[in-house]
Parts: C-alpha cells; structure tokens; sequence
C-alpha cells in the first residue's frame, strides 16, 4: 500500500469496479505510468479485500516484457 509504482495495476471487469471504493487523486497519478491503462484499472495494492468480492475476476494486463 506504498503507492509508489503501477507495478500492481489490475483491471477489473465494470461491474466490479463499481464496487470498489473511490480512487484517491495519488492513485490517479501512479495509473498514468501503467500499461495498457483502462478505465477500470486499479492498483491492486490500494484495493481492501472483502468478503462479498468473493468470486470477483481481475485481468493482469501484459507488461510489454
């Protein structure tokens, strides 16, 4: 929960994201610099899991690498 790379970016299916709690303007920021950016991609590392995400599908986008 360091909020210091894009190395966690995850992208969530819509339905999903709508779920999650609100982004935090420093999220925003480290997003800019992760790949394949979409407009349901989150940093894993600033997601709290929950019991009612249970069965919940993320994708890990392709690095580039």
């Amino acid at each position: 929960a360091e909020l210091a790379c894009a190395t966690c970016h995850l992208i969530f299916e819509k339905d999903a994201y709508d779920k999650l709690d609100e982004k935090d303007p420093e999220e925003d920021d480290m997003l800019d610099m992760a790949f394949d950016l979409t407009d349901t991609s989150r940093l894993g590392c600033q997601i709290t899991v929950r019991e009612d995400m249970s069965g919940m599908k993320v994708t890990i986008p392709d690095d580039g690498y």
